[in-house]
């Protein structure tokens, strides 16, 4: 899973084509801790066809501000670079698989 920072947010989602899944989360928090594998293995499944990463809030305000974040675990979900979906909390695999199965067709 990719790291993404403040620092390199724009090149990574924001000027990326195709699919990107960026999950808000820190280290503190227990629901984010729950969903980490479900993303893992999502990773694993949609190689190569989607980026998913995370991005630590603690650590890289700017772009959490930016984008309005404000309970944890967010995860948005990005088509070549734009905003189109946003899911609050924790969530089941299959709920994650479906919004992102429905960005690639």
């Amino acid at each position: 899973m990719v790291e993404f920072t403040d620092t390199n947010f724009q090149d990574e989602v924001e000027a990326a084509d195709g699919v990107s899944v960026v999950d808000f989360w820190a280290e503190w928090c227990g629901p984010c801790r729950l969903i980490g594998p479900v993303l893992e293995q999502l990773n694993e499944e949609y190689d190569g066809k989607v980026k998913i990463g995370k991005l630590n809030v603690d650590k890289h305000p700017e772009v959490s501000m930016k984008y309005g974040i404000r309970s944890i675990p967010t995860i948005l979900f990005f088509k070549n670079g734009e905003l189109v979906d946003k899911h609050v909390g924790t969530g089941a695999k299959q709920l994650f698989k479906s919004k992102i199965d429905a960005l690639l067709n």
